[in-house]
């Protein structure tokens, strides 16, 4: 096998989406739940060249990027990084492309891996384009009436020097439970003056539903432990932009605390698949099995997780 093929037989690719023919690099038996799964990217060789010319050719410019390549009519600037290493690995990121690059690979097998997997980093391009777009376009303005997402309603934040922390009102009896879905009016008052900066107000406010999402993953993971037969021996909170959640073979639970953002369905969703990964470490048959033993509606959970808020309120 020639040193080129070795490099192509194990590149390394983003957001866990792995071709079926390469073996994924393992750093123990952790499990968990990703971006909604993709159909493998099709071969660049196999779009005819009288419908690629025909599309839009777009700009993807890494900003420490020293190389640019054509592909598929559209210009790709890249970052290249030489290592000592035997893969070829493509990275694709809010900033764009990165190549890291075995010393010993010339650039003509770097280009010609780039144009094999053509299709798959176009695409990854322009969703990480679109995602960008969507963050900027619903990014939070940090101040006095604005309003954020909260277990699947809306709490608007209200600003008050004579408040301790952040307390919940809902306009009824001042109580509020997991299940607030449908409180008629909810309204977090936070301990900021009126001249409260955007960081003050946001740092507060995001401490205020990192403490909510333990308290509601904690009920949550009781609730389905013992439906599941299985211990959570650690729970905490991940702040990925890529994951809800992930769990290991020791029992250790990692959930997204910006679940917190949805409703109890999908919060649920989350929890009972990370539980159900500690019966079963893998997505077969017998794994959505356990998942629908007690959440037997669950697609209908995972799809609203789909175009999450990960990034929303940073």
């Amino acid at each position: 096998m020639s040193r080129r093929t070795a490099a192509l037989d194990s590149q390394q690719l983003m957001l866990f989406e792995v071709p079926a023919h390469v073996a994924a690099p393992l750093v123990g038996p952790v499990v968990g739940v990703g971006p909604e799964p993709t159909a493998p990217a099709t071969p660049a060789t196999d779009v005819p060249e009288s419908i690629a010319s025909v599309l839009a050719p777009a700009v993807f410019r890494h900003p420490q990027a020293d190389r640019e390549i054509h592909l598929n009519h559209n210009l790709v600037s890249y970052a290249l990084k030489r290592a000592r290493r035997r893969s070829i690995g493509f990275m694709v990121s809010t900033e764009g492309l990165s190549v890291n690059a075995p010393k010993w690979l010339g650039i003509r097998d770097i280009e010609s891996a780039l144009h094999e997997k053509a299709s798959w980093i176009l695409r990854k391009l322009q969703e990480q384009r679109e995602r960008t777009q969507r963050v900027q376009a619903a990014k939070v303005d940090w101040r006095d009436g604005v309003s954020i997402p909260f277990l699947g309603t809306t709490v608007i934040i209200e600003l008050d020097a004579r408040a301790t922390g952040a307390v919940l009102h809902t306009g009824v009896d001042g109580s509020v439970g997991v299940g607030v879905d449908q409180a008629p009016q909810l309204t977090l008052r936070v301990g900021l003056p009126l001249g409260a900066t955007p960081e003050q107000i946001r740092d507060t406010v995001q401490s205020w539903l990192q403490r909510q999402a333990r308290r509601v993953f904690e009920e949550r993971c009781q609730h389905f432990a013992p439906q599941l037969g299985v211990r959570v021996t650690r729970l905490s909170l991940s702040s990925a932009q890529t994951r809800w959640g992930s769990a290991s073979a020791d029992g250790s639970v990692r959930l997204n605390w910006r679940l917190i953002h949805f409703a109890m369905a999908s919060i649920d969703y989350v929890v009972a698949h990370e539980l159900a990964h500690l019966r079963e470490m893998n997505h077969s048959p017998r794994f959505w099995d356990v998942v629908r033993s007690v959440l037997p509606d669950f697609e209908h959970a995972r799809g609203s997780l789909k175009d999450g808020l990960v990034p929303l309120l940073d």
